[in-house]
């Protein structure tokens, strides 16, 4: 029991998932995008995302070297 508890602990944390629904036009503009770039539509909403936090809440913005 000890060694099934230790293992819960011990997996790699996933990330949260989430559904979005897109207005059809919207959607064609990131999967344009996507393509332009050669990354998933995902990639370029995760982007989009990093940047509207950093933008709204400056202190949170990724720090780069």
């Amino acid at each position: 029991m000890a060694s099934a508890k230790k293992a819960r602990k011990t997996r790699p944390r996933h990330a949260p998932r989430i559904s979005v629904t897109f207005p059809p036009d919207l959607y064609e503009t990131l999967e344009d995008l996507a393509n332009k770039k050669k990354v998933s539509i995902a990639w370029v909403v995760r982007e989009a995302s990093e940047k509207y936090v950093a933008d709204q809440w400056p202190l949170f913005a990724k720090r780069q070297p």
